[in-house]
């Protein structure tokens, strides 16, 4: 028990500071990034240094498992540099038994990072593209209610905010549509009410329209027209329209299977937020993988020059499954495998593999 104890703190410490070299190094190259992205706007350094504080915890959450694979290397070469793990092998631990704390750490971290970290991560992404949007000077997001959907548009003249009833897949037709239009200083503008509403370039193209103008009358009902075509002005696109409610790491993990089930009913594709919450819990399991990998090639008794040889196969395999679990979630979004294939395989693969080498080498 003591042992394991104290692998377990060597681990954590190991962890704490290649995250903290990430932290530091992500800091200095987002905020270089964030300047060229704002340069000649009329953003001061304070709203700048924000978006790229913002910014950093959703980078950090994508490459922890690579900060684990890296705090694994370095926790099993320090151990076998000081002999402590050649010490431990005769007093006749296994690897496997020398693997648990390390192992249930890990878990542990994985299953904290995903109930309690993406949540942050989630809330920090949508202040990050809110707050980048008003520098930019537009805005487009949407919503998905039990009442139905709320999409917003916007420029530095005029914000227009459209509920409907039901879209299509990719949220570019509308049915049993509405359309509010506001001036900059908040008064109304126009209310528009249609049948249907399709995106086309440049502007809504809706039938069966009724338009009420506000501003020049005291009674709109008078003044309002009923069309039976209408278009209205539009920066939108289809892409702008997907990314706004598309992303699912801008949704905490613990909305995510409400906002599935409303997505569902409003007649959206929810696939790639099937495949990401799968994902997501899985990813104690991934960070699993990743420890194992580490520890088969570098808990082994260092000879000469073998030792950066096994580091390298380390992070080569681990690169290779960090994006070859990526190109399993890319198949799962466009259906070309089941959603929890996408999510489960690569994880569970690699935790096979990694345990099939290392009983070959270590104890077989």
């Amino acid at each position: 028990m003591i042992l394991h104890r104290y692998f377990a703190i060597r681990f954590l410490r190991s962890l704490g500071l290649v995250f903290a070299v990430f932290v530091t190094l992500l800091a200095f190259l987002d905020l270089i990034e964030q300047l060229r992205a704002f340069n000649g706007s009329d953003a001061e350094f304070g709203d700048i240094l924000q978006l790229s504080l913002l910014n950093i915890p959703k980078s950090l959450y994508q490459i922890f498992p690579l900060i684990v694979i890296l705090s694994t290397i370095t926790l099993f070469l320090g151990l076998a540099r000081s002999s402590e793990m050649v010490v431990t092998r005769a007093a006749g631990r296994s690897a496997l038994r020398s693997l648990m704390s390390p192992v249930v750490v890990i878990v542990l971290i994985g299953a904290a990072a995903v109930a309690v970290f993406n949540p942050i991560v989630a809330a920090t992404q949508v202040e990050y593209e809110t707050r980048a949007g008003a520098l930019r000077g537009d805005s487009t997001t949407l919503a998905v209610a039990q009442d139905g959907l709320w999409l917003r548009q916007g420029n530095p003249n005029q914000q227009t905010v459209i509920r409907a009833q039901a879209a299509n897949l990719d949220g570019t037709r509308l049915s049993g549509v509405s359309f509010f239009s506001f001036a900059n200083n908040g008064g109304p503008i126009r209310r528009v009410e249609a049948d249907t509403a399709q995106l086309t370039d440049g502007a809504w193209q809706m039938t069966n329209a009724k338009v009420w103008p506000f501003g020049a009358t005291t009674n709109p009902e008078l003044m309002a027209v009923r069309y039976e075509t209408y278009q209205l002005p539009s920066s939108l696109t289809a892409d702008q329209i997907r990314d706004s409610f598309g992303t699912p790491s801008s949704i905490p993990i613990w909305e995510l299977p409400q906002f599935i089930k409303r997505l569902e009913t409003a007649g959206f594709s929810v696939r790639r937020h099937k495949v990401w919450f799968q994902t997501e819990i899985a990813q104690p399991f991934f960070l699993m993988a990743m420890v194992l990998i580490g520890a088969v090639f570098t808990m082994r008794h260092q000879r000469g020059g073998r030792t950066g040889v096994m580091v390298l196969w380390a992070i080569l395999i681990s690169f290779g499954l960090y994006f070859l679990r990526n190109f399993a979630i890319i198949l799962g979004e466009n259906g070309q495998i089941p959603v929890a294939m996408a999510a489960w395989v690569p994880p569970l693969g690699a935790i096979a593999l990694a345990l099939g080498i290392l009983l070959h080498l270590e104890d077989g």
